[in-house]
This record gives structure tokens, C-alpha cells and sequence, in this order.
């Protein structure tokens, strides 16, 4: 059984940073692709970024490219999200999760690609 467990969420000013970070167990962290989405009240979840197993690729929406940064530490089983530059619209729960296969080269950023979710943590962007 995989636990993901989000931190760092809260209460931001337009323009500030917050960094979130998703601390994993259960099964070999260094050997999945790890993702960020987001689900803003009355809106469906959405892709935010993704890197692989080793941190060497990363996937980002358009709509944070250039504001947001994932990576990940393997050796503290902990993948992050920088996030810098924040607007209002970027307020939401963030959640993490863990890719379902090992080793995985894809780009995708559909939520099928992974089979465990964090609890989420809120993050809210004020004017």
C-alpha cells in the first residue's frame, strides 16, 4: 500500500510563492513518475506537472509553464512543487500521485496514468 502525503498548502498574496511537497512510502518512490493536479471548487481536476523516475523530464500545463517547478528527492522519497508567481486562479486543492507503472517514459498527463492519491492540501491565492 502506497501513502502519499501532501504538505505545504495555504494562504498566499498574488504574486508569492509557496512550495508544496508530497512525502511517499509503501513502495519503491525512486522507481515512478510522480505528478501535481488541481481541483478548483466546481471544476473538474486538472494536470499540473509531472517528472519521471529519475527527475530528468518534466511535464508541465501551459497554464503554469514558467511559474511552477517540479522535482523530486528520491533519497527522502519526497516530490515537490515550487510555485512561484501565483494568481488567484491557481487557487485550488493540490494533489499529488504516483505513476502505476515503473519505470514509465510517458508524457501523459491523464489521470489513468497513476493509481495512488495524496489527500490534497488547499492552496488559495488572494487579490
Amino acid at each position: 500500500q502506497v501513502q502519499l502525503v501532501e504538505s505545504g498548502g495555504g494562504l498566499v498574496q498574488a504574486g508569492g510563492s509557496l512550495r508544496l511537497s508530497c512525502a511517499a512510502s509503501g513502495r519503491t518512490f525512486s522507481s515512478y513518475a510522480m505528478g501535481w493536479f488541481r481541483q478548483a471548487p466546481g471544476k473538474e481536476r486538472e494536470f499540473v506537472a509531472r517528472i519521471d523516475w529519475s527527475g530528468r523530464s518534466t511535464f508541465y500545463a501551459d497554464s503554469v509553464k514558467g511559474r511552477f517547478t517540479i522535482s523530486r528527492d528520491n533519497a527522502k522519497r519526497t516530490v515537490y512543487l515550487q510555485m512561484n508567481s501565483l494568481k488567484p486562479e491557481d487557487t485550488a486543492v493540490y494533489y499529488c500521485a504516483s505513476d502505476r507503472t515503473r519505470y514509465s517514459g510517458s508524457s501523459s498527463s491523464t489521470e489513468d496514468e497513476y493509481d495512488y492519491w495524496g489527500q490534497g492540501t488547499q492552496v488559495t491565492v488572494s487579490s
